[in-house]
């Protein structure tokens, strides 16, 4: 499955058509508003290839606002993905992570004059996930991509003093988890330098010191393969984790540090090249908040 957002796939063909070529001029945004709603690049790639076929499929002269069109066209079909992935994320083997973005290449930006304009971080689409999908709708919409709320409320099918409450109640519970301090590119890339280090010399000291009092642990394997089966919690379980699983994991992998949601990363190679595993962290600059591990292969398929 292609997960590149470079285009739909198939691709609605450059040029010639007029149609193709509005769709062309707002597939960035239908793409960052899917990988948000959904977290999951493959899912998101879907969700536009869909919207693109509605667009296709419906006359020009039928579409009042084509932006207005396909932003309400792709946030429902997103909506009703989550809603039909609600019992299959209930019966998920253990914790779930959103599929990675790796790279130092842009992902689709929000609207740069946005709060939350640049933040693709895993800790945040952890959250989102928390949220119901009306809620997780109406939040990237509104406080993400800077939607007033009669759009909101026209999207949803519902009223503006509805989509505030929506708005609210998930704006809170993200304020609530969010990280008060935001660390520097250099300093979270330097506490995880160290993290790496720490693991490979075994040194159970400075992992100790790394993680902060409430630091987290989760890992995801789907099922699929061996993983933590809950979110471990605290530098001591976390540091008897990272000891362990360079010991019996990672000690015969080619690790290779490389951005992931936009923060500081590590990707685990086997022997062959391919992908085994993708570890994000969310940091203040001066401790470890969380580590992410992504090892579900469906998750990592086209890295």
């Amino acid at each position: 499955m292609n997960t590149d957002f470079s285009a739909p796939s198939p691709a609605p063909a450059p040029g010639g058509d007029p149609h193709t070529a509005v769709f062309q001029r707002h597939r960035a945004r239908l793409a960052a508003i899917a990988y948000r709603m959904l977290g999951s690049r493959a899912d998101a790639d879907d969700a536009v290839q869909d919207a693109w076929l509605r667009w296709q499929a419906t006359p020009a002269e039928r579409i009042e606002t084509a932006e207005a069109w396909l932003v309400a066209t792709l946030t429902r079909l997103c909506v009703d993905r989550l809603r039909s992935a609600r019992s299959e994320r209930e019966a998920y083997s253990g914790p779930w992570l959103p599929g990675p973005w790796i790279g130092a290449e842009a992902a689709p930006a929000a609207d740069a004059r946005a709060e939350l304009a640049s933040d693709l971080s895993v800790a945040l689409l952890v959250l989102l996930e928390r949220l119901t999908p009306d809620e997780r709708a109406a939040f990237l919409l509104h406080d993400v991509f800077d939607s007033d709320y009669p759009e909101v409320a026209s999207v949803l099918g519902r009223s503006e003093a509805a989509c505030r409450q929506l708005v609210h109640r998930a704006r809170t519970q993200v304020r609530q988890r969010k990280a008060r301090f935001t660390a520097t590119p250099e300093a979270a890339q330097a506490l995880v330098a160290r993290f790496l280090e720490g693991m490979r010399t075994q040194n159970h000291a400075e992992l100790l010191a790394l993680f902060s009092e409430d630091a987290l642990w989760t890992a995801d394997g789907g099922g699929r393969v061996r993983a933590a089966s809950k979110v471990l919690r605290g530098p001591r379980a976390l540091t008897r984790l990272a000891v362990a699983v360079w010991r019996h994991y990672l000690g015969g992998h080619r690790i290779e540090a490389t951005p992931v949601n936009g923060g500081p990363g590590l990707l685990v190679r086997a022997a062959d090249g391919s992908v085994q595993s993708v570890m994000a962290f969310d940091t203040d600059g001066v401790r470890i908040r969380a580590v992410y591990s992504m090892l579900n292969p469906d998750k990592l398929r086209g890295l």
